[in-house]
């Protein structure tokens, strides 16, 4: 889980003492909203991060004295957020502006791996300064399929990496936004195959409104793809990129162990032809969810794989697991 903690209007949802009376505490809710997520998602056995904006549109020092709001505001701002919470992950995003020495992200980064007590296990992201993005940082971050200007939608980075957007076109809640601007659940899942194929990881943005409350139809996408998880979760959590991450428009691969998994995007009718698994006499193949057994042949060393009756069509994807394949 990742919260905003403070985004580009520079309102915090902690009570910081650099952003006095521009704070969840000290107006609003009037409450700490930060810690209290913190104690909810680490109670349900999540891990906690942080995003953090770190230029703001209209703070009188960031448009007169760029280098006195990094002193004064910023820096002491990520300190105490860090020091306050300890999170597993920090987020930086507004780097763009400046380069990373004017953010002075070394200083910040030699404080937070050597002098805090989350230095051995923190995650940071690559949005130090408009140099770094793709280049520097723990873990690599696209948006929207892009690096800059770039499309990586069909890149395999050979990096730790994440690929984040929203559920509609916006990140946070937008309510000129119809059912027609946000992803369906097939292409929703679809979006998760292909990054986790890619060996990335999926941080997928919900925009509450301004009250708090998360759309209905946010909560459906959510709850939609964990269902799918509670099925075909194996084939993601905890699985690496395969040596061939894609077969055509369809298929994705992931593995785990000693197992191959195969991802079959939409219904692929009574029979599914894999071509770039080499199958041998031990090979096994299942179907995730299904205790039919799968009948598969070996044509050229591939396998063809006659679907299971028991399959139910009108889910986004279907997994075959497959093990004593090269």
């Amino acid at each position: 889980m990742v919260l905003t903690s403070k985004h580009h209007d520079g309102f915090c949802l902690w009570p910081s003492a650099e952003s006095w009376n521009w704070n969840a505490v000290d107006v609003g809710p009037h409450l700490d909203v930060a810690g209290d997520l913190v104690e909810a998602v680490r109670g349900a056995g999540l891990k906690m991060g942080f995003y953090y904006s770190l230029y703001e549109w209209k703070h009188p020092l960031y448009n007169s004295d760029v280098d006195r709001y990094v002193e004064t505001h910023m820096l002491p701002q990520m300190r105490d957020l860090v020091t306050r919470y300890e999170p597993d992950i920090l987020w930086t995003d507004g780097e763009w502006d400046h380069p990373s020495e004017r953010w002075r992200a070394t200083e910040f980064l030699t404080w937070l791996f050597n002098e805090t007590p989350v230095g051995a296990t923190i995650a940071v992201n690559d949005r130090w300064g408009e140099e770094t993005l793709g280049k520097h940082g723990g873990y690599y971050t696209t948006e929207y399929g892009r690096i800059h200007a770039e499309d990586a939608s069909e890149t395999v980075i050979p990096h730790p990496w994440e690929e984040c957007r929203g559920i509609g076109h916006s990140f946070g809640y937008n309510r000129a936004e119809t059912v027609s601007d946000y992803s369906t659940p097939e292409k929703l899942v679809a979006l998760l195959v292909d990054t986790a194929a890619r060996g990335g990881n999926l941080l997928l943005d919900v925009g509450p409104t301004a009250d708090g409350r998360i759309p209905v139809i946010m909560q459906e996408r959510l709850l939609q793809m964990g269902e799918w998880l509670e099925t075909n979760g194996e084939a993601i959590y905890g699985t690496r990129r395969w040596r061939a991450h894609a077969e055509g428009d369809s298929v994705r691969y992931t593995s785990k162990g000693d197992a191959v998994y195969a991802i079959v995007l939409g219904w692929p009718g009574r029979t599914v032809t894999l071509n770039t698994p080499r199958s041998s006499r031990a090979t096994t193949v299942e179907l995730l969810g299904s205790d039919e057994r799968v009948r598969f042949k070996r044509p050229g060393g591939g396998l063809r794989i006659t679907m299971p009756e028991s399959a139910p069509r009108g889910v986004p994807a279907h997994t075959f697991k497959l093990t004593g394949v090269k």
